[in-house]
């Protein structure tokens, strides 16, 4: 039997420029879902942007852009359309009957990438739940097809009870699976406290910096790390030993822009590693041009799951990647990011912030052992006020 490759979807992207949004970040946007869209294994042949105060509460674009997206469409066979923020379950039925395609929301992306990455069952679980969450309110778009026109006695159609029927289904499922996340919440509880004597350290950082990798580096491991977005899902724990000091180091999901609360939320058991580390390294790709961005979505999510007062470490990664383009001595416009050498922004960044800055490359191993000394001192500092009479092991 010869096996077939299933073909490769197509995919259009849609974002608008208002008030929160101007152009430059609107083409970031897109271009970080479109990352989010390959990794999902879609080919985007398009992407379209328009400018409004405000989106459309109908058709989140406009008219005239709504047909000009249909009419590509229609053109090139598009199988799915991706929208850069969260539809209404009305705005999603408008849309698709104008475009005749799939029709995804960001979210909607993310927890497809999440479903296809989950691997363990606390991570399946997690997921699930979240996808419950996203669905329940959109129900009624979905049914709005057995609706009648027209109500009252002896006119009640099918839709509001199978309606009903799936909300109610739903809504046993999510209570359900929070029971079950309860369970291994207790389980994953009783696993830390039987480590509770070593220090803990976590990595964190925006999807994609190289977290796993810098997991593997220091911990000598094979954990799996690719270029791709949402590469883990899943909290991995592994001992490291710094000269005669041992201490948990742990890698768990990156963050990214436009996170749902409700998928925050979803992955407590996951994030609890986060909230129960006595150290934090933050990891930040130095190459990404919008990297302080990325750092101030990291630290916001932090904000969330109330962890505010732990000790960070800011980890600049991928300094071999990082691009220093030199200003023409007549050029008066204002100085970019990448008009800096990475001596100077590293000298910016160390001036600004009380964190300690290390600027590493994980893959070239860069820098490496003045984050082990670094990262030692501190664990160091720690478990001699921890364990005072431990002392004879330094």
């Amino acid at each position: 039997m010869v096996e077939t490759t299933p073909e490769i979807e197509t995919a259009v992207l849609i974002g608008i420029i208002n008030n929160d949004q101007d152009e430059n970040q609107v083409n970031e946007y897109l271009g970080e879902l479109a990352f989010l869209a390959e990794t999902a294994g879609a080919e985007v042949k398009n992407q379209f942007i328009q400018k409004l105060d405000h989106p459309n509460p109908r058709t989140f674009v406009g008219e005239g852009k709504l047909n000009e997206i249909a009419a590509f469409v229609k053109e090139n066979n598009i199988d799915f359309a991706v929208f850069d923020d969260e539809l209404s379950p009305s705005q999603i039925r408008n849309i698709e009957n104008e475009l005749q395609c799939k029709i995804l929301d960001r979210t909607n992306l993310i927890l497809d990438i999440f479903a296809k990455r989950a691997q363990t069952a606390i991570a399946r679980t997690q997921v699930e739940l979240a996808q419950y969450q996203y669905l329940l309110p959109r129900l009624v778009g979905m049914w709005k097809h057995l609706e009648r026109q027209r109500g009252g006695i002896g006119m009640r159609g099918p839709g509001e009870t199978e309606i009903e029927t799936d909300r109610r289904v739903i809504r046993d499922r999510i209570a359900r699976l929070k029971e079950h996340l309860k369970k291994i919440d207790k389980q994953l509880i009783t696993q830390r406290k039987n480590r509770k004597q070593m220090i803990r350290v976590s990595l964190v950082g925006y999807t994609n910096v190289g977290k796993s990798t810098l997991m593997n580096l220091l911990s000598k491991s094979e954990i799996f790390a690719e270029n791709k977005l949402f590469a883990t899902l899943d909290t991995t724990v592994r001992k490291v030993v710094i000269g005669n000091l041992p201490f948990l180091l742990s890698d768990t999901v990156g963050f990214i822009r436009k996170l749902p609360h409700h998928l925050v939320k979803s992955f407590k058991s996951t994030l609890d590693e986060v909230r129960e580390a006595d150290i934090l390294l933050h990891v930040v790709d130095i190459s990404h041009p919008s990297f302080e961005e990325q750092i101030n979505t990291v630290n916001q999510t932090l904000l969330e799951i109330n962890i505010s007062d732990k000790p960070i470490f800011i980890i600049f990664n991928k300094i071999d990647a990082y691009k220093f383009i030199p200003k023409d001595t007549d050029d008066l416009s204002q100085v970019e990011k990448n008009n800096l050498t990475l001596d100077e922004l590293q000298k910016s960044w160390i001036a600004k912030t009380n964190a300690p800055c290390i600027f590493i490359s994980a893959l070239f191993k860069t820098n490496v052992e003045l984050l082990r000394n670094t990262l030692y001192q501190k664990v160091k500092e720690i478990h001699v006020s921890r364990y005072p009479y431990d002392n004879f092991l330094y």
